[in-house]
């Protein structure tokens, strides 16, 4: 991670004497500031040093981006694993306001699941589900505010396989919980920015016994991606204070589905004993 802003920064270093003026007072913000650059649009930015939307258009095309959105995007990854919740707050209240803030959500949460269907990669999905039919013990870690989707994702896997292990907080230690993980397991893990110390200190213990690795993050320069033998992308690009997790549940649940059809049979009878004892003890209205 600190490699990508250090090759980017270089970049802009190395470019910038040959920089018209304009193109030189947008290198000199985004150097000391590219953390508040990272969520300005083209004109915002422009506008804030007092140069044209087309000034910064072009400048990210003498760095070699194709466009000014993909050069954002690249200033995103490089801080947004380093937000605070402060900082967040800030950047939500310059891109959402409440009188848009229902329209705004629902819209880029539909773009992030448009983005993550273009680029996901169909085959490492399927190898993924193979290898879970293939694994003695699935181990799965979601820690903070990924715990929300370990848990979902550990609760209905339990429903179909009969080796899944939620690793969390408790009153043992995450390397108590994946003590006896060797390589005929795999380890799910699943982070998002701020990515959690212990999430990756997983990975690396799961990774020193030769367990599988399987990660859930926002990008290949995720710091959970390093060691990953599969890693599944979910885009999560809003700007705001709450963490948007309907990506990757909605990547979980085609997990869940997927491993469901392999079992149909298996998935019924459960269910069936499952409506029995609903019943009988009024788990629901």
């Amino acid at each position: 991670m600190e490699n990508n802003k250090q090759d980017l920064m270089k970049l802009i270093q190395i470019k910038l004497p040959h920089m018209s003026k304009g193109q030189k007072i947008i290198a000199k913000y985004i150097l000391e500031h590219y953390d508040k650059a990272a969520f300005m649009t083209a004109n915002k930015l422009g506008a804030a040093i007092g140069v044209s939307e087309s000034t910064v258009v072009r400048f990210a095309v003498v760095l070699g981006f194709n466009g000014y959105p993909k050069l954002q995007k690249s200033l995103q990854e490089l801080i947004k694993s380093k937000l605070t919740l402060v900082q967040k707050m800030e950047l939500s209240n310059d891109s959402i306001t409440q009188e848009n803030v229902l329209k705004s959500v629902l819209k880029a949460d539909i773009e992030n699941i448009k983005s993550t269907l273009e680029k996901i990669n169909h085959q490492t999905f399927e190898d993924i589900v193979n290898s879970l039919f293939k694994a003695r013990k699935i181990y799965i870690i979601g820690l903070r505010q990924s715990a929300a989707l370990s848990g979902f994702l550990a609760f209905y896997l339990n429903l179909i396989l009969d080796n899944v292990k939620l690793v969390e907080y408790g009153v043992s230690d995450i390397f108590e919980q994946m003590l006896n993980i060797d390589n005929k397991d795999i380890l799910i893990a699943i982070g998002f920015p701020r990515y959690t110390v212990r999430t990756i200190e997983a990975i690396s213990f799961a990774k020193g016994k030769n367990a599988n690795i399987v990660v859930i993050t926002d990008s290949l320069l995720s710091p959970l991606a390093e060691k990953a033998d599969y890693t599944l992308i979910a885009e999560n690009n809003i700007t705001s204070f709450v963490d948007s997790l309907v990506t990757p549940l909605s990547i979980i649940n085609a997990l869940i589905i997927a491993v469901g059809l392999r079992e149909k049979e298996k998935i019924s009878s459960t269910f069936s004993t499952l409506e029995n004892i609903w019943k009988e003890y009024k788990v629901y209205v």
